[in-house]
């Protein structure tokens, strides 16, 4: 009898870790994210490559003017990401704040230029397959 239970809880425990990996690795950031921002010459094609290490958060930005542009000061914390990019805009250097949130295969992003100028931009960034 006792046999049987240490399988049983043995065959319990060998699900709970197999579903608590599925889960870990479906909210995994690492990877390609495409879609499209709104801007104000119409949508911009947006292409970010993104790197989690622990709570770091690493990658570059592809779209809009210019090439790959790195992102700076990223940071990831229960599928909540944060990080900034940098490039020339009409006046200058331009800062833009990211702030996302991890769901599945989809990142809901809010980017906003830092200094209070424009509106927030809200769009979906999907993981590309």
């Amino acid at each position: 009898m006792r046999n049987v239970m240490t399988r049983r809880m043995g065959l319990w425990m060998l699900c709970l870790f197999a579903v608590v990996g599925v889960v870990l690795i479906a909210q995994s950031v690492d990877g390609k994210w495409v879609g499209e921002v709104q801007g104000g010459r119409g949508p911009q094609a947006v292409t970010l490559t993104l790197k989690a290490d622990g709570g770091k958060l690493t990658g570059s930005m592809a779209g809009g003017r210019g090439g790959e542009i790195p992102i700076e000061e990223g940071t990831i914390a229960n599928g909540m990401l944060k990080f900034k990019t940098k490039q020339m805009g009409r006046g200058g250097e331009v800062t833009l704040n990211w702030s996302g949130t991890l769901k599945g295969d989809e990142i809901a992003f809010t980017r906003a230029q830092e200094g209070g100028q424009g509106q927030p931009v809200e769009f979906t960034l999907k993981r590309e397959k």
